[in-house]
């Protein structure tokens, strides 16, 4: 679906890559620049996200992979009345076809404000009908977004939770020690926040920072907590809380600084063929969607250096949300960690010791299992593959034809 903002021109998309049991779920994100083909291929790695984690035995089964971007800077005046034009426009996706949430440049909080106005249930709505009991496994996951851990929302956290433990169980792969390891974050929002407090809660050393105004460097080590508890609501480190051993290079290049764990957690596309020669790192744990294109990370393999595909590294988030409607575990920061861990310590150490063996890289390793999981899927549920965003709705209306 293609969406054009009668007032101001935006456009705003949504692909459904694959429903299961006619539901799909993925974010919603919004930036200067977003395109239908980023849309698209966001919504096949939801696809594949949702399938690694299907396990028969759960109560959470998966669903398909959508996305949703509208092409505007959430800094913009507009961005607000943008967003509930476009979350008005696709009402009747969100309310059948597509579970949502936030992304890159869109806050949860946001969107529910915005579909309380606009007098919608939930982002979640269309799979209310594949819940047991609605109403108390909303009330489980009303009750663990309220819950918090070190200040921050529980929900905030699991993400960036689950690229840490991915980011980790490289790192004793390749027997470096924790203690001995220092991490970049490209990123400061809800998940390259919470990789930062892992990395550093686990004895790894985060020495780079960066977010929207540059880069924060600290060879001994930045105060991680200090800088989480006074960021603004978008990721923006406060200059401010800096101490007198942190210091922002004028270059503000974050590529290319000493690191065993490269963590880019901001925007996709950061990494192409001349920007990897720059990287030192061992280890590239994707927090964001697509960051790294395939000519570069083709090279990165060559040099020895493990790239952990999105679709793995930063799928935490959405099977926390499922895991918790359905009932897997409850509204409890211990049993989200624990099985947070417990997920991603399985899928990157499978996916790694697969792609030794066979001598590709992860990403084709884990594309392997994706295969077989939905082959899985597909056998229990049948297949239906959904829309590549070429209706289009304007004004307001759903005018999909």
């Amino acid at each position: 679906m293609i969406w054009t903002d009668p007032v101001t021109g935006r456009q705003g998309f949504v692909v459904i890559d694959r429903l299961v049991r006619g539901v799909a779920s993925g974010g919603l994100r919004m930036r200067e620049g977003c395109t239908l083909d980023e849309v698209r291929g966001l919504a096949a790695g939801m696809t594949r996200k949702e399938a690694l984690h299907y396990d028969p035995a759960g109560r959470y089964v998966p669903l398909g992979g959508a996305k949703g971007g509208i092409d505007c800077s959430p800094h913009d005046p507009e961005a607000r009345a943008v967003l509930r034009r476009f979350l008005d426009a696709v009402r009747s996706v969100l309310k059948h076809h597509w579970t949502t949430g936030e992304d890159l440049g869109v806050r949860q909080d946001t969107i529910d404000e915005v579909l309380t106005e606009l007098g919608l249930d939930s982002s979640i709505e269309a799979i209310y009908p594949l819940l047991d009991d609605p109403a108390e496994a909303r009330r489980r996951l009303a009750d663990a977004f309220a819950v918090e851990v070190g200040g921050i929302p529980l929900p905030e956290l699991v993400g960036g939770l689950g690229v840490a433990e991915s980011a980790l169980t490289a790192l004793d792969r390749l027997g470096i020690a924790r203690t001995s390891a220092r991490a970049v974050v490209q990123g400061f929002g809800s998940m390259g926040g919470a990789t930062a407090r892992y990395l550093a809660r686990a004895g790894v050393t985060v020495v780079g920072l960066v977010d929207a105004r540059g880069v924060i460097v600290n060879p001994e080590g930045l105060d991680v907590e200090r800088l989480l508890r006074t960021r603004d609501a978008l990721g923006g480190i406060d200059r401010a809380q800096l101490r007198p051993g942190d210091s922002q290079p004028a270059d503000g290049a974050w590529l290319d600084l000493d690191c065993e764990i490269l963590v880019p957690a901001a925007v996709s596309y950061c990494i192409d063929a001349s920007d990897q020669a720059r990287i030192k790192a061992r280890i590239i744990a994707e927090a964001a969607n697509m960051p790294t294109l395939p000519e570069a990370e083709a090279a990165l393999h060559a040099r020895g250096i493990l790239v952990l595909p999105d679709f793995v590294a930063n799928s935490a988030t959405n099977a926390w949300w499922w895991w918790t409607l359905f009932g897997d575990i409850g509204a409890d920061s211990g049993q989200a960690h624990a099985k947070v861990g417990q997920a991603m310590r399985r899928l990157t150490g499978d996916m790694l010791a697969d792609a030794e063996k066979r001598g590709v890289t992860p990403r084709e390793a884990a594309l392997g299992v994706v295969d077989r999981q939905l082959a899985r899927i597909e056998a229990r549920f049948g297949r239906h593959t959904g829309t590549t965003g070429t209706h289009r709705t304007g004004g307001g209306h759903d005018d999909r034809r």
